[in-house]
């Protein structure tokens, strides 16, 4: 397989000679922002929502943007056109740039759009379900997708330790948020139930609550570590894991331990939406 054609400022390259400054501020302050969506049959999905986001996240950091919406756009779509992967990972980052005193930003953000092959299924974990483990994790804007990943990576190194996917953050006061890559559902009779406060405003997750209206009743609100065995049914979501039911969660089993019937629906129901986008 051909190496990945990655955008960095302006070139196009392979994969292996993409570099930015080492006194960028992304590697010496780990000051930037990104977002990564995926393709399904060689169309990026959700990009327009992907790029206002990863604005959303600069703005957050006040990090300005020389690129208006539709230029990011465009240098998206002609990197991932020059990769000839149908199914594939999107990331956009877009870093503090070099700075002489390793703290100044200079106003001139370095952009990177990186595509790789998607090689992997989540087919089995889908059928089965997956574990995940629970951290109690103070966090700075939680709402911004920075590139500052500290917390995330302990946390998932722990979680894979225990045998789990991925790790949901819980707040001091024991209600649990999201996880370090992807978004928190549970169903509790016929409410389907997502956390909105300290959350990322995923994609996906926005793409499940659209398309669960019909069936069940959508609400956002406080969850609480407390309350598991009150819970029917779980699943995460995210650009890469999709829809990924959980079928425990640290110690505690949810349900029977398989995927329940609503959270099957939902994956049918996100399928088709898919291969209809």
């Amino acid at each position: 397989m051909a190496q990945p054609i990655y955008y960095v400022n302006g070139d196009f390259l392979p994969a292996d000679q993409a570099t930015l400054p080492v006194n960028d501020l992304s590697i010496v302050r780990g000051y930037g922002v990104f977002d990564y969506t995926r393709s399904y049959h060689g169309k990026p999905f959700k990009l327009h929502e992907h790029i206002l986001r990863l604005e959303r996240s600069a703005q957050a950091i006040e990090l300005a943007l020389p690129w208006s919406t539709a230029e990011l756009s465009a240098i998206v779509q002609v990197t991932f056109d020059r990769n000839d992967y149908p199914d594939a990972g999107i990331r956009i980052v877009v870093t503090g740039g070099p700075s002489p005193d390793f703290m100044t930003p200079q106003n001139q953000p370095s952009l990177l759009v990186m595509i790789t092959p998607i090689t992997t299924s989540n087919a089995a974990l889908q059928a089965n379900g997956a574990k995940v483990t629970t951290v109690e994790m103070e966090r700075i804007l939680p709402t911004v997708k920075s590139i500052n990943y500290i917390g995330a990576v302990m946390a998932v190194e722990a979680a894979k330790r225990q045998g789990a996917i991925e790790a949901i953050y819980r707040t001091a006061d024991g209600r649990l948020t999201e996880g370090t890559r992807a978004n928190l559902f549970v169903f509790r009779g016929n409410q389907l139930i997502t956390p909105q406060a300290e959350v990322l405003a995923g994609i996906t997750r926005a793409v499940v609550m659209e398309i669960a209206e019909d069936d069940f009743e959508v609400v956002e609100g406080a969850l609480f570590y407390r309350d598991l065995l009150e819970f029917d049914e779980v699943f995460i979501t995210s650009s890469t894991k999709e829809i990924v039911p959980i079928v425990q969660v640290d110690d505690q089993q949810i349900g029977d331990g398989k995927p329940g019937p609503k959270t099957r629906k939902l994956l049918e129901l996100f399928r088709t939406y898919v291969e209809n986008y």
